[in-house]
């Protein structure tokens, strides 16, 4: 096994990983090099180091990477080489039975083999002979946990935790000692976890790592073959290749986007003043209303900004497309804004009109025929990573739901929360085929103020 020496540790020469402890010739009681058997494997190292520049981090990892024995190693070098006055960590799992049964015994094996060390059964703490405390604490009870504070923390399997666990509880226990955190796990979804890989990807000051089984090579190829007879494809995307999507049962455009995701083209898209921007609307009554705004480079297509909101009339929005100072080019909406209101006797293209909007309307297709559409259309996309959040996840989100009596998903979109965004987004793929824009004023009603019944 490799000798892995990491620095000077206050009172002792050095710190490593590896099999034995030594002790001075001239006092058999004071400890002059600390080895922890640990045999950290290259991706394992490669995160240490880097850990050791950032005060912020994400590890998303396939199962059996090993994150669980990294993170507590990472935690017990830090504490034996912290120089602080009564230097307090923090391992934390979705429950306090997780925690034990997780980490428990990983953490007395690492740190048994230093002298004076101590273990408290019922507490889940690790007290070092350097007067530093290692507490393995669960996430269920969030508001047990306030008043404590930390020099360092890892939150193992967080896409299982209370979203507020770290905003409300371990970010204030970290702050007076400017402590760590490492949030570690396996995709579940879009929730905390993903909105702090989000922020590591797009934060200077953040370390964000990916872990997918494909690239690793932990696992033997035969064995992922095995696990993909054995597991759905979502199961396995989720499990083994860190996909955010996979687990959204019948999901859309989840492939699509994860590959637009993995091939970078999410990212920041600068709005280009020289090139018009064209909008694709879902107009709602009393219900959402959706923008996406678009502007075409060649054969590529820049999504550069989305807009969303409910219970609004036009003036809203139009306020909201002046305030952005685009330069814009077509606005595009779907057929039925053609339809009359009973009240007024015009259509909202009409009332659009008045306010100096002119719209095109998108030809009417059936729905699957819009959504092959659009599933042909994001190849050619870019994403503004932070403009376009909101509209992503609607699209990440958009999904057929599961009739359980044929074991098949329905045809039909379910109409829910992130329908708005991704029909705008239909009608955007649909719409984008034709070119021009309409010049003419929609067909008005006739309006006159002769009274055939007057005397």
């Amino acid at each position: 096994m490799r000798c892995i020496a990491f620095g000077r540790l206050r009172g002792y020469p050095r710190v490593a990983w590896h099999t034995d402890i030594r002790r001075s010739e001239r006092d058999s009681t004071a400890l002059t090099h600390i080895e922890i058997p640990y045999d950290p494997r290259p991706l394992q190292m490669k995160l240490h180091n880097e850990m050791q520049e950032k005060r912020w981090g994400v590890v998303v990892c396939h199962r059996r990477f090993g994150k669980t024995v990294w993170a507590i190693n990472h935690i017990l070098r830090d504490a034996l080489l912290s120089g602080k006055t009564n230097p307090r960590y923090a391992y934390m799992a979705p429950t306090y039975r997780q925690a034990k049964n997780v980490a428990w015994d990983y953490i007395k094996h690492f740190a048994g083999s230093i002298p004076n060390v101590k273990f408290h059964e019922t507490e889940l703490r690790c007290d070092l002979p350097t007067g530093a405390r290692i507490s393995l604490l669960g996430a269920e009870n969030p508001d047990s946990l306030r008043g404590i504070y930390l020099d360092g923390c890892v939150m193992d399997e967080v896409a299982d935790m209370p979203e507020n666990v770290f905003p409300e509880v371990l970010r204030p226990a970290l702050s007076d000692r400017k402590g760590f955190c490492i949030f570690v796990g396996t995709p579940k979804g879009h929730n905390a976890f993903y909105d702090y890989y989000e922020q590591a990807s797009s934060d200077e000051g953040w370390l964000a790592a990916v872990y997918k089984a494909s690239e690793t090579g932990l696992l033997d190829q035969d064995e992922l073959d095995a696990a993909k007879l054995m597991m759905t494809h979502d199961q396995y995307q989720q499990e083994f290749e860190c996909s955010w999507n996979a687990n959204v049962p019948g999901a859309i455009y989840g492939k699509e986007l994860e590959d637009a995701t993995t091939s970078g083209r999410v990212t920041n898209v600068p709005y280009d003043p020289s090139v018009r921007v064209d909008t694709w609307w879902d107009l709602g009554i009393g219900d959402s209303t959706s923008i996406w705004y678009t502007q075409t480079v060649g054969r590529a297509v820049h999504v550069i900004d989305f807009y969303e909101n409910r219970n609004q009339g036009l003036p809203h929005y139009c306020q909201i497309l002046n305030s952005k100072n685009y330069l814009y080019g077509t606005h595009n909406a779907p057929h039925d804004i053609e339809v009359r209101e009973l009240g007024s006797g015009k259509s909202r293209r009409e009332v659009a009109w008045d306010l100096g909007l002119n719209f095109r309307v998108v030809p009417k297709l059936p729905v699957e025929d819009g959504i092959h559409a659009a599933q042909m259309l994001i190849p050619r996309l870019w994403f503004d990573r932070e403009k376009c959040k909101q509209g992503l996840e609607c699209l990440r989100q958009y999904h057929r739901s599961y009739n359980d009596r044929t074991r098949t998903f329905r045809a039909n979109p379910v109409h829910d929360w992130s329908s708005h965004a991704a029909d705008a987004f239909r009608y955007f793929a649909v719409g984008l085929r034709e070119s021009g824009p309409l010049t003419k004023a929609p067909q008005m009603q006739a309006v006159s103020d002769y009274d055939p019944f007057a005397a």
